[in-house]
């Protein structure tokens, strides 16, 4: 039964709410707030410790450790108490031997695939703007072989700095690095923010494939996995500008894996739903107009997944296991697209 299994952080927030000291402790807080438990709908398949990051600050790691006492008579049992929640399972060896080149590795969706690469044997090149965040990744993973190169997707130059750190073969890349918009819908979106969502989402993944596919038709193998977005299925889960730069990174991958499907190279797609990170690019004020209209939509999003879950699809098509995938373009989105 779960309600005998001890609460940690790492049981799920359902998991939470559904027992008798959990669930009351994390309503209480709720209400100090103000808030009721209705707020975390999306949220029921995460960890309780995603709360620290997703909150920004609001819940603390002091917070989540006095709901896991509360929850347990005082003490903090040991994480490794087996929990309903998923849980990644790292395949010994699966990269052995070969070049990942990630992009957007600093963070989110792009840093949980570096880390479950390098775990899984894989020299990755993890690549990203963010130069501090690129070192915690090699210190979080110590004995890894993390070459962390500091460039910006816009800039030409930095592409050739790229290939020039991964070397002379690139076994597999994963293009993550992406930017959302603020919800304009086309009356109302700039000419800056159309060009700066098409430069990040479209442009950068265009010059760094193409940087990348002549050494794989070289070798004549490997696996390339774009991250597209539900807004690639739908015109009802974001803004004209991110819409359509997520559309034309599908377009891409589709066009790209037949043009090489001869060469051993194989190309695909993840299409996320809601995913607990911080996408760069929401500094953006927030359409007014665009929000009103989407809103009804975006409720029927279902609970959101962890950045590690959507490493998982990432992985999976990467690498020697999805062998006969190619031109898939894969909802990773908890059910969203069936909708």
């Amino acid at each position: 039964m779960a309600q005998d299994r001890p609460l940690t952080g790492s049981s799920t927030i359902g998991e939470w709410l559904a027992h008798p000291e959990g669930g009351e402790a994390l309503r209480g807080l709720l209400s100090q707030g103000g808030f009721g438990e209705d707020v975390l709908a999306p949220l029921h398949n995460l960890p309780l410790q995603q709360m620290v990051d997703l909150s920004q600050g609001a819940v603390t790691q002091e917070v989540v450790d006095e709901l896991v006492r509360s929850a347990n008579g005082g003490v903090i049992p040991d994480e490794a108490s087996e929990t309903a929640g998923w849980r990644e399972r790292v395949t010994p060896g699966r990269f052995e031997g070969q070049v990942v080149l990630v992009t957007g590795a600093a963070s989110g969706i792009g840093r949980a695939t570096a880390s479950r690469v390098a775990r899984e044997g894989g020299k990755v090149v993890a690549v990203d703007i963010s130069a501090d965040k690129l070192e915690s990744l090699v210190a979080e993973l110590p004995g890894s072989d993390i070459v962390p190169v500091t460039a910006d997707l816009t800039v030409p130059e930095d592409i050739e700095r790229i290939l020039a750190a991964a070397g002379p073969r690139v076994d597999a890349l994963a293009n993550v690095a992406g930017i959302s918009d603020d919800f304009s819908a086309i009356h109302e979106v700039t000419d800056a923010m159309w060009e700066k969502i098409f430069a990040v989402n479209v442009d950068g993944l265009f010059r760094l494939t193409r940087a990348v596919v002549p050494l794989m038709m070289e070798a004549r193998r490997g696996s390339i996995v774009n991250v597209a977005s539900e807004a690639a299925l739908r015109g009802s889960a974001a803004g004209v500008a991110y819409t359509a730069s997520k559309h034309a990174v599908v377009g891409i991958t589709l066009n790209t894996a037949v043009m090489y499907a001869t060469h051993g190279i194989r190309v695909n797609a993840v299409a996320p739903g809601g995913v607990a990170t911080g996408i760069a690019g929401n500094a953006w004020t927030p359409s007014e107009f665009g929000q009103g209209r989407l809103g009804g939509f975006m409720g029927l999003i279902p609970p959101i997944a962890t950045a590690e879950q959507l490493a998982a699809s990432i992985t999976f098509l990467l690498s020697d296991d999805g062998v006969n995938v190619s031109g898939a373009v894969l909802p990773s989105d908890g059910g969203w697209s069936a909708q």
